[in-house]
């Protein structure tokens, strides 16, 4: 699947509408930053993978101990542009945009049994040689399988929102979609899409750090099993990398929530009953 932009019949926008591709994710690059801030940004991404209560000031400490000349102004502005929040902050698990509504916690108390019951969508970012990139990925709760997932070179919407379309084009609907309350979630673009599929949202809030544990586990394994290791140097060599840790995630590697069943294993099992007896 490629992309012609010499096509003689089919304009580049044409093409990507037909294979539902944005013709930004054709000109991704990572975003820039300053040789030592990118080193600096590396270091604390993987420090705050082992202790995500750290703070700002938690994080300068360790990085001074370290010997990195790295103050807390410089820490704050990093963890800030790679979306790190520690979780004891409450309520705001992410930034928030001061104009857009925030959305009830609909999960409290609530048995996840089933597949396409409750999804999740969380935001990470990914370093690359010379720059980085984000990430959004839309889970299915209960079988922990990645339903879709985007990758860019900005905080806009629009790429979580692809990823959106992507998975109900997919899998169909979810009864609840629950995100934090970053301001890509909370957007119009968002909440617009989830209103016109019919779809409740939910919103992590005071105290509910936890909910968004299993998206956390997913970001480390992906980070320290794919994307530490090749250091990509593309924006392009990113997305393949990443694509074919996500094929192996869903269809090889299993779940310790379901014992020895993969995501898909654990999707299908559950949702394949529901499709006889409908």
């Amino acid at each position: 699947m490629c992309i012609e932009r010499e096509h003689p019949r089919l304009s580049v926008r044409r093409q990507c509408k037909l294979l539902s591709l944005t013709r930004s994710g054709l000109y991704y690059q990572p975003v820039g930053e300053s040789a030592e801030n990118l080193r600096f940004m590396g270091i604390i991404d993987k420090q705050f993978l082992e202790t995500p209560w750290y703070g700002s000031r938690q994080m300068a400490r360790y990085m001074q101990r370290q010997g990195h000349k790295c103050g807390r102004h410089r820490v704050r502005r990093l963890m800030r542009l790679m979306r790190l929040v520690p979780i004891y902050q409450t309520p705001n698990t992410s930034k928030k945009h001061p104009s857009h509504k925030v959305w009830p916690y609909l999960l409290k108390g609530l048995p996840i049994t089933r597949p396409n019951q409750v999804w999740c969508v969380d935001i990470s970012y990914i370093p690359m040689r010379r720059g980085f990139l984000y990430l959004v990925a839309i889970m299915d709760w209960y079988s922990r399988k990645v339903l879709s997932w985007r990758l860019s070179n900005s905080m806009e919407a629009d790429f979580c929102v692809e990823a959106l379309k992507e998975a109900l084009a997919k899998y169909g609907k979810p009864e609840i979609m629950n995100s934090d309350q970053g301001s890509q979630f909370t957007g119009f673009e968002w909440t617009q899409a989830l209103k016109d599929a019919g779809v409740r949202i939910s919103m992590d809030g005071r105290g509910r750090w936890i909910d968004n544990r299993m998206i956390e586990r997913l970001w480390r394994s992906l980070k320290y099993e794919c994307v530490y290791l090749r250091a990509f140097e593309a924006g392009s060599e990113a997305r393949a990398g990443i694509g074919h840790w996500m094929a192996y995630y869903n269809a090889e590697r299993p779940h310790s929530t379901h014992g020895i069943l993969t995501p898909d294993e654990a999707y299908e099992t559950k949702t394949e009953p529901m499709r006889m007896a409908a």
